[in-house]
C-alpha cells in the first residue's frame, strides 16, 4: 500500500543587503520608490500573490529592518515570517537565511528555497511556478536568459587597456537571474563544503552548488528579458517606464451574489454617466443594488469642466444617501488635427475636459472617499504611450491620466483611498463613431466589456494600476490582460489605437 508523501513547503528568501551606492542613493536601492512603492515592496507583493509559495524570509541590509517591517505590516503580507539582517556578503547573507529556515524543521524534513534578489521587482509568476515545479525533479535550478549580445572576454595588459583574449560561442551563453531554487538539504549541504575552502568566495548561490557539489545537476528555467535587476541609475528609469507600461489584472469576482454584496447600499457617481462605458457601468452597478447617480451633460447637464457643478453633484450625491464609495470619470472630448491648425477654443476644451476635469473632480471627491475608503477610477487611451500626429491633444492628456493616478494612489494611500486607471483598446462608443464613422464589426471591444472589468475593478484592492482591456477572445468579447508581455506587445499595437 503506498504511503503519501506530502509536498515540502515552499519558503522564497528575498536577499535585500544592497546598499544602493551604484544607483548614487543614500538609502538601499530596494527602498527606493519606483511606481508609488518600494522596490522590495513590488517584489514582496509578487510572491506573496504567488500561490506556490508558502512563506516568505526577508534578509535585509543591517539598520533598515524596521524599514521593512513598517512596508510589511502597511500591506499586509501574511507570508513574511521572518525579517532578519543581512551580512556584510552575499554569500554571509544566503548562510543567514539558511540557518533561519532549519530552525523549525523536524528531523528530516526538507524545504524548497527560492533566492531572490529584492531589486528585480518585475518578476513574474509563471517564472516561480517554473521553478517551484522543476524542484519535483531537481535539487538546484537557476533562472537564465539567452544573451542578445556578444561577450568578450579580456585581460588588461598594463597601461595600454584591455585586450580582447576569447569571444565564446554566444549560442550556449545564458545571463543568470534570480530566482535560484533548491532544496534547503541541497544548498546547506554545499555551503557546508564550502566552509572547509579557505579561500571561499562567490557572488551567487547556483555557483556554490556547481563548485562544491559537482555530481548535483542544476535545471535551468528560462527567465524574462523584463525581469531586470536595478542596479545601475538607468536601471531605476526603465524600471519605472515598464510599471507604467505594465497592465494589471483585475479580480474577476465570483458571481453574481459577490458583485450583489459589494454594491448593495454602496453609492457610485459616475462623471460621463450619459452613454457608452459610463452609462454602461452605472447599470451594471445599479443592477447589483448600489445607488447610482450617473451625470452627464445631455441628461442630467452636469459640465465636468465647472467645478462648481461636480461639486454640487457630489453634495447632493452624500446628501442623500450619506456616503460616496466610488467616484468614476468617463468623460472626455476627441479632437483630430494638426495642432498648428487648431484653435484656442478647442484646445481649452480638450484640457478643461479631458485634464482640469479629472483634476477637480479627484479634489472635489477627496474628503467623501477618505471617508469610505474608495475608489477613485480614471480613464485613459491606448494612445497614452506615444503621441501621434493629429492627436497631440488627446494623447498628452490621456497619458496625464496615467501619471495622476500613481501619483494619487501615493499621496492618497495613508487615507485609505485607491486610485486605478482603465486603459481600454479601441472601443465602440459615440464619441469614437463621432470621430471615425461606422468601423468593421467585431474589430472594437464592446462597452459593457470594459464597465465589467471597471466595476471589478471598482471592488478590488487594487490602486495605482493601469488595468488593460483588450479584446482577444472572440468569446469572451475582452480579456483583462496581465503581466509585462501584455505591456511589451501593446506598446505596438497601440500605435494605430484610440479609445
Amino acid at each position: 500500500m503506498s504511503q503519501h508523501i506530502a509536498k515540502p513547503r515552499t519558503t522564497a528568501v528575498i536577499l535585500a543587503g544592497g546598499t544602493g551606492q551604484r544607483v548614487g542613493l543614500s538609502i538601499p536601492k530596494q527602498l527606493l520608490k519606483i511606481a508609488g512603492k518600494a522596490v522590495i515592496e513590488h517584489t514582496l507583493t509578487t510572491f506573496e500573490n504567488a500561490d506556490s509559495i508558502d512563506d516568505i524570509i526577508v534578509l535585509m541590509a543591517p539598520g533598515y529592518v524596521p524599514d521593512i517591517e513598517k512596508i510589511v505590516a502597511k500591506a499586509g503580507f501574511t507570508k513574511v515570517k521572518k525579517i532578519i539582517e543581512g551580512g556584510s556578503t552575499r554569500n554571509e547573507t544566503t548562510e543567514r537565511a539558511i540557518a533561519a529556515l532549519g530552525e523549525n524543521l523536524a528531523e528530516g524534513e526538507d524545504l524548497n528555497v527560492l533566492f531572490h534578489d529584492a531589486v528585480r521587482p518585475l518578476l513574474s509568476q509563471r517564472v516561480i511556478d517554473d521553478c517551484v515545479t522543476a524542484l519535483e525533479r531537481y535539487q538546484a535550478v537557476d533562472v537564465a536568459i539567452p544573451s542578445a549580445d556578444t561577450i568578450i572576454v579580456t585581460r588588461t595588459h598594463g597601461g595600454d587597456g584591455e585586450f580582447i583574449t576569447e569571444i565564446p560561442d554566444r549560442s550556449r551563453l545564458r545571463r543568470g537571474q534570480t530566482p535560484q531554487a533548491f532544496r534547503l538539504s541541497t544548498i546547506r549541504r554545499a555551503y557546508e563544503v564550502a566552509a572547509g575552502d579557505p579561500n571561499f568566495q562567490a557572488t551567487d548561490d547556483c555557483s556554490v552548488v556547481l563548485k562544491y557539489l559537482p555530481d548535483v545537476p542544476i535545471h535551468v528555467v528560462a527567465g524574462d528579458e523584463y525581469n531586470m535587476k536595478v542596479t545601475q541609475p538607468v536601471d531605476v528609469f526603465i524600471a519605472d517606464k515598464l510599471f507604467q507600461l505594465a497592465s494589471t489584472t483585475a479580480p474577476e469576482q465570483n458571481g453574481e451574489d459577490a458583485y450583489r454584496e459589494l454594491l448593495t447600499g454602496r453609492t457610485v457617481v459616475i462623471f460621463g454617466g450619459s452613454y457608452g462605458i459610463g452609462k454602461d457601468i452605472a447599470e451594471l452597478a445599479e443592477s447589483y443594488g448600489a445607488h447610482v447617480y450617473a451625470l452627464g451633460r445631455s441628461t442630467t447637464g452636469t459640465h465636468v469642466e465647472n467645478p462648481e457643478e461636480v461639486d454640487d453633484a457630489l453634495s447632493k450625491a452624500y446628501a442623500e444617501t450619506g456616503r460616496i464609495d466610488h467616484v468614476v470619470n468617463t468623460a472626455g472630448v476627441l479632437r483630430i488635427g494638426k495642432l498648428a491648425e487648431t484653435d484656442n477654443a478647442t484646445i481649452e476644451e480638450a484640457l478643461k475636459v479631458n485634464y482640469l476635469a479629472p483634476v477637480q473632480i479627484a479634489r472635489s471627491a477627496y474628503k467623501y472617499l477618505a471617508e469610505s475608503q474608495g475608489q477613485l477610477l480614471l480613464y485613459t487611451s491606448s494612445s497614452y504611450t506615444r503621441g501621434r500626429a493629429e492627436y497631440s491633444l488627446y494623447s498628452s492628456t490621456k497619458a496625464a491620466m496615467v501619471n495622476l493616478t500613481q501619483a494619487l494612489s501615493d499621496e492618497w494611500a495613508g487615507d485609505g483611498i485607491r486610485v486605478n486607471c482603465i486603459n481600454p483598446e479601441r472601443t465602440a462608443t459615440p464619441m469614437r463613431t463621432k470621430a471615425f464613422g461606422q468601423e468593421p464589426a467585431g474589430s472594437l471591444l464592446s462597452s459593457e466589456a470594459v464597465a465589467r472589468t471597471s466595476l471589478d475593478v471598482l471592488l478590488s484592492e487594487l490602486t495605482g494600476h493601469v488595468i488593460d482591456v483588450r479584446q482577444q477572445d472572440p468569446t469572451a468579447g475582452a480579456s483583462r490582460a496581465s503581466g509585462f508581455e501584455q505591456a511589451l506587445a501593446g506598446v505596438l499595437d497601440r500605435q494605430d489605437g484610440v479609445a
